[in-house]
């Protein structure tokens, strides 16, 4: 699902913001992306997502190689692939159904289609009665859920999520992360940046401890968790 060999990422000056970074994540696999403020989490999510690409080194995604990936594909490549992000990113002057409706609307989806795929992902992060409101109106905790919604709404089998609970308590926090959970558990293979330690505990699964750039540590739920943190 995702390959990463010998990965480097060099901005302008010569800021080198990862650094031989090697992994491979399986499909289906659930991890958690952690380490420093500045570490590099944000960049390596970047990469994955093709926002940005690296500088050096191989980095392969659902079998396509980024370095690679010609400009003109990099739509079709993004369908498969749902991003959350911690300040929801969601477009005030519309509804939630026309912010969870946008990734389907510019990829030409059949309106009916988009009804039947908007409404099933509001019902699964639970905010089907929300659909017509708009996003100012909701909590932060609602409008994680919408961003989550329109992640998932063209069912991607990869989904990546930057500090998605930064601004929620604990009790959001934790029905934020068991919903990342549920879709691990359908399937899809997720991979979540987070400060947070207490949900990195609590769901136990595989750890990416990136610090100054570099992967300090790889590990596994089966682990000692002494060794994570």
């Amino acid at each position: 699902m995702i390959r990463f060999n010998h990965v480097f990422k060099r901005y302008e000056g010569g800021y080198d913001a990862l650094k031989n970074i090697s992994f491979e994540l399986n499909r289906g696999e659930m991890a958690f992306l952690t380490g420093h403020s500045g570490a590099g989490k944000s960049t390596l999510l970047r990469l994955i997502a093709l926002i940005e690409r690296p500088s050096r080194g191989e980095a392969v995604v659902n079998g396509q190689d980024l370095t690679k990936l010609p400009r003109r594909r990099l739509p079709h490549f993004r369908r498969d692939l749902g991003v959350v992000f911690q300040d929801y990113k969601l477009l005030y002057d519309r509804t939630v159904f026309d912010n969870v409706a946008l990734p389907l609307a510019v990829t030409g989806t059949d309106p009916v289609e988009i009804g039947k795929r908007v409404r099933a992902a509001l019902d699964k992060v639970g905010l089907l009665s929300k659909e017509r409101v708009y996003p100012i109106t909701l909590s932060g905790g609602e409008q994680q859920r919408v961003g989550i919604a329109r992640a998932v709404v063209s069912k991607p089998s990869l989904l990546l999520a930057d500090e998605p609970t930064g601004n929620l308590d604990a009790e959001l926090s934790d029905e934020i992360m068991d919903l990342f959970l549920d879709f691990h558990h359908h399937g899809v293979t997720v991979l979540i940046a987070t400060h947070d330690q207490r949900q990195i505990a609590r769901l136990n699964k595989r750890v990416l401890k990136l610090a100054h750039g570099e992967l300090e540590h790889d590990s596994h739920a089966d682990t000692p968790r002494s060794t994570l943190l």
